[in-house]
Order: structure tokens, then C-alpha cells, then sequence
């Protein structure tokens, strides 16, 4: 015989409806720039530092010049806080964004995520303009990088290829982009798509053609707990190109950022079962006259008589 508690199943609802809030509760950012001129968010989020100007009437961002040693960086303003304090959660991103690069070989475009306390503002002939200093002694960061000069010092596939970079520009994973019938520095459009999962804790990147759909499966996948690298300190997002001894320019066309935080009822605690289990054991509000008494459902075996001439397929 089953036994059905009401009261404790009512503990139980009550108790996921009250987590379940926090999805609401949650906080979340993002931005979307088409252009660059008329959206009334973009000088009071967005920072643009060395060459980086507005380009084409507002179509786009323009991060080098076409002369040699220019170098070009955009960033969002804010620190963001890619671990929550208590939860230690991490917090999940997607990025995308529409880039054009000349033939020339440059060091190419670089998308970023370094700690608060990088100065933005200064810029050195390492790769992409980053001035990081010493490999052991500098800051951490992460890059994704649309590289388009083969540079033995860093152990570069080609002159053609999309790495991920983790605290140093030797990539830990990385893909000829010849083998998907692309070529960065062609001077067409191209589209990347950037998202890292807190849950999974891995970072993926696509490219497409600009005006393809978005790629169901990875270019690069690199598992990547950004809660070791970071702890609770706040970092900055953005985009950097520089074009070392070559003239290439690179324009950026487009630029989305969604921050997604996992909702805290997700992650369930042992903290979390204890306090619903105390919750349980509490002896009944209402009085006992009105108190609910636990139902009793019984199943029984009931005997089925088919008749011969249904079964017989007779009506």
C-alpha cells in the first residue's frame, strides 16, 4: 500500500517555488552594436584606445591603420565579475562578433579577457598590442586569437589559424582555418561566435562566413574553469589588433555580449537539504483539528474479461 503525504509534498513545492525565483532574481547583462554612432549606449559603455576610431559614417570600429606599428584596442568599460562571492559560481558568457582584416600580415584581431587592473591604455610590440610583461610574472588572461602571421617564437601553426590563448600566447589549443575554406586576412567579412558554460566550464569558438548561420559545431573547444584563474576578482572584456611591420587594417562590424548567471537553485547544497529537512520536521501551523492527515491510496488488481467476439474481431 502507497502512502502520499500532502503536507510534506506541499514543504517540498513550496521550497522549489522559493528557488526557483531566483531566476527572475538573477542578474544579467548584455549589449548588441550593429553601428557605432547613433546607439546612445556605445560612448558610455565602450571605450576605443590607440588607434581604434569610428569608421564608415558609424558602420564600423576601425582597430589599425594602414601603416606599420598601429595597433587598435575596444573595451567594455565595466569590470565585470565573472565568479559570484558566496556561491563561488561561475558566471557563463557569449560573445559574437563581425570582423574584416586586409590581406597583409599582421598580428590580426584577438578577442580578451584580462584582469581589472590591465592598463588598457598601453600598448608594446607583443602580439595584438598587449603589453603583459613577463610570461611568469604577468597578468592572466585569456585570448582567442584570429592570427594571420606565422610567428615561430610562440610556435604558430601558420599564418592562418584561430588559437586559445591562457596566460601566455603560446595557444593550448588551436586550428588551421585553411582546413575549413577560410582565410582570415581576405578582406571579406567573417563572423565568430564566443561562448564559454560555467556549468560544462569549457570555452567554444566558431567562424562562419559574415551572413551564415551560427555553426553547430565548435572550431575550438578547450576546457576552461575560469573560477581557478580569477577567483572573485573582476575582469575586462574586449577586442585588441595591432599589425606589427606590415600595414593591414582591421574593421569591426559588429559586437553582442550576454552574461548569463546560473540561477542558485541549481547549484543544490548539502546546506540547501538540510534546511529543507528541518523545514520538514516542524510540527504543523494550523491547528491540530485542522490539520491535514496523510491520504491513503491503495491499488488493486483489476481483472479484465475480453469478449470472443471482439477478440475475434466480430462486432
Amino acid at each position: 500500500m502507497a502512502k502520499f503525504n500532502i503536507p510534506n509534498c506541499l514543504t517540498v513545492l513550496t521550497f522549489m517555488i522559493s528557488h526557483l525565483k531566483t531566476i527572475n532574481a538573477g542578474s544579467s547583462y548584455s549589449f548588441s552594436f550593429e553601428s557605432f554612432d547613433k546607439n546612445p549606449n556605445f560612448q558610455s559603455n565602450i571605450a576605443l584606445y590607440g588607434d581604434a576610431k569610428v569608421a564608415g559614417n558609424g558602420s564600423s570600429l576601425q582597430l589599425t591603420r594602414s601603416v606599420s606599428s598601429s595597433a587598435g584596442r575596444v573595451m567594455y568599460k565595466q569590470p565585470i565579475k565573472l565568479v559570484e562571492g558566496i556561491s563561488g559560481n561561475t558566471v557563463s558568457f557569449s560573445t559574437n562578433f563581425s570582423f574584416l582584416m586586409s590581406r597583409d600580415g599582421g598580428d590580426g584581431l584577438a578577442f580578451l579577457l584580462v584582469p581589472g587592473g590591465f592598463n588598457v591604455r598601453m600598448f608594446d610590440n607583443s602580439p595584438f598590442g598587449l603589453n603583459l610583461g613577463p610570461e611568469k610574472s604577468g597578468p592572466k588572461f585569456v585570448a582567442v586569437e584570429f592570427d594571420t602571421k606565422r610567428d615561430a617564437e610562440y610556435g604558430d601553426l601558420n599564418d592562418n589559424h584561430v588559437g586559445i590563448d591562457v596566460g601566455a600566447f603560446v595557444s593550448v589549443k588551436v586550428r588551421n582555418v585553411s582546413s575549413n575554406d577560410m582565410v582570415l586576412n581576405s578582406g571579406k567579412r567573417l563572423h565568430s561566435w564566443i561562448d564559454y558554460e560555467a556549468g560544462s566550464k569549457r570555452l567554444e569558438v566558431r567562424l562562419s562566413q559574415s551572413g551564415d548561420m551560427k555553426p553547430i559545431d565548435p572550431l575550438l573547444s578547450y576546457p576552461l574553469d575560469l573560477s581557478n584563474m580569477w577567483n572573485d576578482e573582476r575582469v575586462l572584456i574586449g577586442l585588441s589588433s595591432s599589425n606589427g611591420n606590415s600595414s593591414q587594417t582591421c574593421f569591426l562590424y559588429s559586437w553582442s555580449l550576454k552574461l548569463r548567471h546560473v540561477p542558485q537553485w541549481i547549484h543544490f547544497h548539502a546546506t540547501d537539504a538540510r534546511i529543507l529537512l528541518n523545514v520538514r520536521n516542524q510540527r504543523p501551523i494550523v491547528p491540530e483539528e485542522c490539520s491535514v492527515h496523510p491520504g491513503d491510496f491503495e491499488f488493486k488488481k483489476v481483472k479484465v474479461v475480453v469478449d470472443k467476439a471482439v477478440q475475434d474481431g466480430k462486432h
